[in-house]
C-alpha cells in the first residue's frame, strides 16, 4: 500500500471523446498524482489510498459525455472504490487512519455532485467527505468491496423497490452476467423468486448456473440477431410469462421481452446497453438512438413500465438509501449475498481493463489496482 506523502498516479480524462473508445485512445492517460495537501482539505474530509477500483460501464459512457450527468474534464474516472484511510480531518468520526473502507460512489467520485466529483477511484489517492466512507465488511476483499455498493444498490432499487418482486414470482433478468445484472440475480434468489437469466455468451450463461439461476436463455441466434426467445420463456413459465422483466439492454430485446411478460407484469427499464450512444458524443445533447416501446403491447398486456434510475432517485430523495444500505450490509455480514470476485488488472493496464469492460469479457466485471 502507498504511504501517505509519497507521490502516486492517477488516470485523467482530458476531454470528452466522440465515443468511449475514441476517448480511450485519445483523451485518457495516466499522470503523476501528488498526495492531497491537508491544508487544502476540509476538517470533515478523508483521504483514501485506493486498493481497488471497479471499472464501470458508466465510466466509459462518461468519457464521451453520454451519461445523464458528467464530471467536467479534466477529471479522474472510477465510480466505485475501496482502500485504506491515510488521513482524516479533525471532525471525522467513525473511521480513522489505517481503517479499510468503501467509498460511496453516490457521494464521492465522478457520479456524485459538487467538489468531490473530480476525485475518482482510478488513482493512488481519493478524497471523500466522511459521510461517504464506510467500513469494509470483514468478509469482503477490496476487490469485492469495490464491486459492491453501486451494483447491489442499483439492483435493490430496481428489483425490490421498483419491481416489488416477491417470493414465488418469476423474473427475467437481461444482462445477468454483468456486474449489476449478477447483483440482481443474487437479490432475486435471496427473495425467493425463480430467475430466468439471459445473455449472449453460452459460456457465461453456463457460469451463471453456479450463482443459483433457475434457467438460462440465449437472446441471440447463431447469426448474432435477436432471437425469438418468447417461446422458450413461455414454456418455462407454463405459458403464463414472467411477473417481472429486468431490462438493462433495450432495443429489440425490449420488444421481445414484452411478449415474455405475464398479463399485468412489471417491466423495469434499467438501461439500454444495446444502444449506448444516446447522445451525440463529446458531451453534446441529442438522441440518435432513442429506444421506442410499443404502446399497443403495453396496453393489451396491462404492463406496468417502470423507469428505475437508482442514482437519480437517490439524488432526488437521499432518504430512500437508509433502509437499503442497512439491508445490504446486513445481508453481506450474514453471508446471504457475496459479490463475485472480479477480474483484476494492474494500473498500467487500465486501458485494457476499460476495453474488457466495454466488451463484457468477464462474468461480473473487472477492477484495477492503483497500487501493487
Amino acid at each position: 500500500m502507498i504511504t501517505y506523502g509519497k507521490a502516486g498516479k492517477k488516470v485523467v480524462v482530458s476531454e470528452f471523446g466522440e465515443t468511449p473508445l475514441d476517448a480511450l485512445e485519445r483523451f485518457i492517460s495516466i499522470e503523476p498524482q501528488l498526495p492531497p495537501d491537508p491544508a487544502d482539505l476540509d476538517p470533515s474530509d478523508v483521504v483514501v489510498a485506493v486498493r481497488s477500483a471497479a471499472v464501470g460501464w458508466v465510466d466509459l459512457l462518461m468519457s464521451s459525455g453520454q451519461y445523464q450527468h458528467m464530471a467536467q474534464p479534466p477529471y479522474t474516472p472510477g465510480l466505485e472504490s475501496a482502500g485504506v484511510v491515510v488521513w482524516a480531518g479533525r471532525d471525522v468520526s467513525g473511521v480513522g487512519v489505517g481503517d479499510s473502507v468503501i467509498v460511496d460512489g453516490f457521494l464521492a467520485g465522478p457520479r456524485s455532485k459538487g467538489a468531490y466529483q473530480k476525485y475518482g477511484g482510478f488513482a493512488s489517492y481519493m478524497v471523500a467527505p466522511a459521510n461517504a466512507v464506510m467500513r469494509l465488511p470483514a468478509n469482503l476483499s477490496f476487490d469485492q468491496a469495490a464491486s459492491f455498493l453501486g451494483n447491489y444498490e442499483t439492483a435493490y432499487h430496481c428489483v425490490i423497490a421498483r419491481g416489488q418482486l416477491r417470493a414465488g414470482e418469476t423474473i427475467l433478468i437481461h444482462g445477468a452476467s454483468g456486474s449489476t445484472g449478477l447483483a440482481a440475480v443474487h437479490l432475486a434468489k435471496l427473495i425467493g423468486a425463480t430467475v430466468i437469466a439471459t445473455g449472449r455468451s453460452l459460456a457465461k450463461l453456463e457460469a451463471l448456473k453456479a450463482h443459483g439461476v433457475d434457467h438460462v436463455v440465449r437472446t441471440i441466434d447463431d447469426s448474432g440477431a435477436v432471437a425469438r426467445f418468447r417461446d422458450e420463456v413461455k414454456a418455462l413459465t407454463n405459458g403464463k410469462g414472467v411477473d417481472v422483466v429486468y431490462d438493462s439492454v433495450g432495443g429489440d430485446i425490449s420488444i421481445e421481452s414484452m411478449h415474455c411478460a405475464a398479463f399485468d407484469g412489471r417491466f423495469l427499464i434499467v438501461g439500454w446497453a444495446s444502444t449506448p450512444f444516446v447522445a451525440k458524443g463529446k458531451g453534446l445533447r441529442g438522441a440518435p438512438n432513442v429506444n421506442m416501446l410499443p404502446t399497443n403491447l403495453i396496453m393489451m398486456k396491462s404492463l406496468r413500465v417502470l423507469g428505475s434510475p437508482a442514482v437519480i432517485s437517490a439524488h432526488q430523495n437521499p432518504q430512500i438509501r437508509i433502509d437499503r444500505l442497512r439491508d445490504l450490509f446486513k445481508w453481506v455480514d450474514e453471508g446471504k449475498i457475496t459479490p463475485c470476485t472480479p477480474q483484476a488488472f494492474a494500473f498500467a493496464d487500465i486501458k485494457e481493463a476499460m476495453r474488457a469492460k466495454w466488451e463484457s469479457r468477464f462474468l461480473g466485471g473487472c477492477v484495477v489496482h492503483p497500487e501493487g
